[in-house]
């Protein structure tokens, strides 16, 4: 097949996180076959963060997707807490993907034991909660806060070291076998933290990417 195009959403206003996101998906590019594009949510707030975020960003990110079901083959919510995912597909005639959804799943299929490294605290019970409605807890090996901003994530230099500290400890002391970015804002360093961890890290947006390539493609 030829001529697909995927959406990539980034749900918050923030454009840096966004071309973090699109360098990430380059190299799954492929000419005359696969297109991604990667958009701003400019009405979004500026970063997700709280549970409020993620409420209001929700009807936000399913306009969009139904505004543009006639344009692309298949979409991505780029923001781990997958806002609008059930009612994305419910109002969808393509796939829609959600990037946590994607990245534990791949997980799971690989018989991996995934650690997650969440932005905050106040993030773990909910992503916790995901995951057990997946019904994939047995292969999570635990999660644990660097506490930064969604802004942060994207752009503090400090960012890398804080990734490779609180990785370790859940490959160290939680027994994760693979590392997850929780926060598509952490892309730009997942090739750089693999390296230092010497185990599989992995950015939820190109978990997603992956995943949509292989519904439109194969």
């Amino acid at each position: 097949m030829s001529g697909k195009r995927i959406l990539v959403i980034n749900p918050n206003s923030n454009a840096v996180v966004t071309n973090a996101i699109d360098a990430a998906v380059d190299s799954y590019r492929r000419a005359d076959a696969l297109g991604i594009e990667c958009i701003t949510l400019d009405e979004g707030p500026f970063g997700i963060e709280t549970d409020d975020d993620i409420l209001a960003v929700a009807p936000l990110v399913v306009r969009e997707v139904s505004s543009r079901n006639g344009d692309y083959d298949a979409f991505i919510i780029a923001c781990y807490s997958d806002p609008g995912l059930e009612e994305c597909r419910a109002n969808s005639l393509k796939p829609v993907f959600g990037i946590q959804e994607s990245a534990v799943t791949l997980c799971a299929t690989g018989e991996r034991r995934f650690g997650v490294l969440a932005l905050s605290r106040g993030s773990i019970e909910r992503h916790i909660a995901y995951i057990r409605s997946l019904g994939l807890q047995a292969f999570y090996a635990g999660e644990r806060p660097i506490d930064v901003s969604v802004a942060e994530a994207a752009s503090e230099p400090g960012t890398l070291d804080t990734i490779i500290a609180v990785g370790r400890e859940l490959i160290d002391e939680d027994g994760a076998e693979t590392v997850i970015l929780g926060c598509a804002g952490l892309a730009a360093h997942r090739r750089a933290a693999q390296e230092r961890l010497s185990v599989p890290v992995i950015d939820p947006v190109q978990a997603a990417v992956t995943m949509a390539s292989r519904s439109v493609c194969e």
